[in-house]
């Protein structure tokens, strides 16, 4: 069995996370599995998957992922592969162009529950067909696969979609060594809150920020992750007078580290797909609280907690909550922990396997 699998890039988000750390695990089951990025530009997540011997082939470094000469490329690329796996919207749509000149079976991964292009009534109809050229389109959460069922409409591309929940290593989590350096960074009897995520908007680390001022100044926030929305962060710790215990730790390779040294773990994003991070920080066995929408409820409900979106002062104290009943702290975590055993990539993969053998 001969994959390739097509991504935009490795830079730092959760669909190339999960890239990482699943082709590797293809690798040692056999699979003959190579990587195509449309910028393949150096990353740290590039730089683990060479140490993990995946053979990365790139179309440039730096230019459009939209360059409409990725769809020629990949037309000539996809014949040497059994099945071509697409991630991101550039490579499904060049996907599904390349599809149209040679018979190799497409997959493709939905990895969120809503995007900019399910209001337009054009691009809907561009995504009908998209999505009609594939011959499973797998979905990374439930309620990823019901939005989506809902915008593509009542057809046939409807028995293509299936679900297979993200996972990650629980075990590189919960067993990690926590993070003398987080530890060192917080006065004595401190409490350190932690969200690993890209600086988007649709991560919302705002309503995190403004938390920390209904919060005692032993609480200190650590923001892990970069992007285009920081200095607009920045700038909101500076207004919520909250400079002197915020920590912006940029884009790490020791989050398992950081998370084990963490007490508490949050998401506060307006929606998600399926956070790779959630799992990761529910895996770290810590009380972990997320925001209460679609892609964090069916994963967090029932063990963790769950605030109002965007209400920070509820968040604050749910937090508070947690820091007075050490009990109530603990069987949160446990929880949590127990939940992410669900989620490990292992199953995962097992699952990507077992569909690319059917189709076969």
């Amino acid at each position: 069995m001969k994959i390739l699998h097509v991504i935009t890039s490795l830079r730092t988000g959760g669909a190339e996370k999960l890239i990482v750390d699943l082709l590797p695990r293809f690798k040692r089951n056999g699979i003959d599995v190579d990587l195509l990025l449309f910028d393949g530009t150096e990353t740290p997540f590039m730089q683990i998957a060479k140490a993990e011997g995946i053979n990365i082939i790139n179309f440039g470094k730096g230019s459009s992922v939209y360059n409409p000469l990725h769809a020629i490329r990949l037309a000539w690329l996809m014949r040497k592969y059994d099945i071509v796996h697409t991630h991101n919207t550039a490579c499904q749509l060049f996907g599904a162009f390349a599809s149209l000149f040679c018979k190799t079976k497409l997959v493709t991964t939905e990895h969120s529950s809503s995007n900019r292009r399910r209001g337009s009534r054009l691009l809907s109809i561009l995504d009908r067909w998209m999505y009609s050229r594939y011959h499973r389109i797998i979905c990374i959460a439930r309620q990823t696969e019901e939005n989506l069922r809902k915008h593509l409409g009542n057809n046939r591309i409807n028995d293509h979609i299936i679900t297979i929940p993200n996972g990650v290593d629980v075990t590189k989590y919960s067993s990690a060594t926590p993070s003398t350096e987080l530890r060192d960074m917080l006065p004595n009897g401190a409490k350190a809150i932690t969200m690993v995520a890209g600086f988007r908007w649709e991560k919302d680390q705002d309503t995190l920020i403004k938390a920390m001022r209904f919060l005692p100044e032993t609480f200190h926030l650590f923001l892990i992750g970069h992007g285009v929305r920081i200095n607009e962060c920045r700038l909101l710790v500076e207004k919520e007078s909250v400079t002197h215990r915020t920590h912006f730790l940029g884009i790490r390779s020791d989050v398992p580290q950081l998370l084990r040294a963490s007490d508490y773990i949050v998401m506060s994003s307006h929606f998600e797909g399926m956070s790779l991070s959630s799992i990761e920080g529910m895996s770290a066995g810590k009380a972990f609280l997320a925001s209460d929408v679609d892609g964090l409820r069916e994963v967090v409900q029932g063990v963790g907690i769950l605030f109002p979106h965007g209400d920070f002062r509820q968040l604050a104290q749910e937090i508070i909550a947690l820091d007075n009943d050490s009990a109530y702290y603990n069987h949160i975590a446990m929880c949590c922990h127990r939940r992410a055993s669900t989620f490990d990539i292992y199953i995962m993969a097992e699952n990507y396997l077992n569909l690319y053998s059917s189709i076969i």
